[in-house]
């Protein structure tokens, strides 16, 4: 962005390490293979280390769309499976509602938003809605 810096990640680590009942890849693995998700624990690593890698590569403007296509598929997953019961609000960490999932989600769509304006040579900066002057780059 011509105006400075600009960045997005996120941290997804502690989906894969969280300490305590429902933490750790084996722990994951296995609810899924409760579940009935074929190969659950390979299932639970390939995803943490999706989660793990995924920001690092949307942070060097790599795979973005499937990056980011593959977090939204694993935070709906998780919506379905489990969060969608609970409600919308969450509250800590642990086995709540939808609420952040639905936040990251249109934070990736908003990524994949600004990378195929990138691609096609507009600025992202630009797309800035006029109610929101502060906010453009190209602003005097």
């Amino acid at each position: 962005v011509k105006a400075g810096i600009s960045a997005f990640g996120y941290d997804m680590r502690g989906h894969g390490q969280a300490a305590g009942k429902r933490g750790h890849v084996a722990r994951f693995g296995e609810y899924l293979d409760g579940q009935g998700i074929p190969l659950g624990r390979q299932a639970a690593l390939a995803i943490t280390l999706f989660e793990l890698a995924g920001p690092l590569l949307l942070l060097r403007r790599r795979l973005v769309v499937p990056v980011a296509l593959g977090h939204a598929a694993i935070l709906l997953s998780g919506i379905l499976m489990v969060h969608a019961s609970e409600g919308w609000w969450v509250v800590g960490a642990g086995r709540n509602g939808m609420e952040f999932s639905v936040l990251l989600i249109a934070c990736l769509a908003a990524t994949i938003q600004a990378e195929l304006e990138a691609r096609r040579g507009s600025d992202p900066a630009k797309i800035v809605p006029a109610d929101f002057p502060n906010l453009r780059s190209d602003r005097n």
